[in-house]
């Protein structure tokens, strides 16, 4: 049975604090498991969250500030020490090579597993193209070199149970004609209708920037920072965030179905703020402010 979630590891922006862990996510897209942002102490959160070392095939690092990126050699280590039966790829911006290199090899210990290095330069573009999706990156605005991620599947189609019957194809023949294109001289777009891919994108530490709109456009499910409230919007512009505001207004008009918010600065005590705030900017859509350990289920297709 395939899943598609997310499985949220920290939530907390530049510190933990006694309720939320440094970042760290895990998209469960059917069999495969991508990781956001290991910051310090994802190993742990892995453990209490039911994640398993087996279960990652791809790393994705928005940037190398330490509490997107400082878990990253526990998770390495880790995924050698268990001997991930699978090749697993990095994804991070080609500029902190060296930091990632720090990363990698900080201190001793027996490779096992393939690490495949797939850095992200310029203004991003196509990661990787599987048969389950497309991974893409956009630069971000931070005060360093920032990337966001984006997951698109490949359109299918849906089966038209009436148009079927009137050409009567029936059982086997129904995966048949999915599989040859036509059937009898019926071709399959006379029986059924496109069924659009899902779309999953991952924004971290950014200000408002083309990329945030490029990343977020017809989003089903968008993770987005939003370290401020607004009022302290010249903050967030100061360092290179959002606001709870900001980040709504971007969903809304990008047309995201279920909004996720998360990086939360620890000068605030009260997450529902971020979800009044996030409403008042005219966000309808579903909205979780996230904590950690919770699941969020990827919105079913349309």
């Amino acid at each position: 049975m395939s899943v598609r979630e997310l499985v949220v590891l920290g939530t907390a922006s530049q510190v933990p604090t006694r309720h939320r862990n440094h970042n760290g996510y895990v998209l469960r897209w059917d069999g495969e498991g991508i990781m956001f942002d290991p910051g310090e102490g994802t190993q742990r959160q892995m453990l209490r969250a039911g994640v398993a070392a087996h279960d990652l095939h791809r790393i994705c690092v928005t940037h190398f500030h330490g509490d997107h990126s400082l878990g990253l050699a526990g998770v390495i280590q880790r995924i050698n020490l268990d001997r991930v039966p699978h090749d697993v790829t990095a994804h991070y911006p080609r500029s902190g090579q060296r930091f990632f290199d720090r990363l990698r090899y900080a201190t001793a210990y027996r490779e096992t597993v393939e690490l495949t290095e797939a850095p992200v330069a310029g203004g991003g573009g196509v990661l990787a193209k599987t048969s389950a999706y497309t991974l893409e990156a956009r630069k971000l605005s931070h005060p360093v070199e920032s990337y966001g991620y984006r997951l698109t599947e490949p359109d299918g189609r849906r089966m038209l149970p009436e148009r079927l019957a009137a050409h009567g194809i029936k059982g086997p023949d129904i995966g048949r004609i999915q599989r040859e294109g036509a059937l009898g001289g019926v071709p399959l777009a006379e029986v059924s209708e496109v069924r659009r891919g899902q779309r999953f994108a991952f924004v971290m530490d950014t200000r408002l920037c083309e990329g945030v709109h490029a990343l977020a456009e017809g989003c089903d499910m968008l993770v987005i920072e939003s370290t401020f409230l607004d009022e302290d919007e010249e903050l967030a512009v100061e360092h290179g965030h959002l606001t709870a505001g900001q980040a709504a207004r971007a969903a809304r008009d990008a047309g995201v179905r279920h909004l996720v918010l998360t990086h939360f600065s620890q000068r605030y005590t009260e997450p529902e703020e971020f979800e009044r705030q996030a409403r008042a900017a005219g966000y309808e859509g579903e909205l979780t402010v996230a904590r950690d350990l919770l699941r969020v289920p990827v919105p079913k297709r349309r």
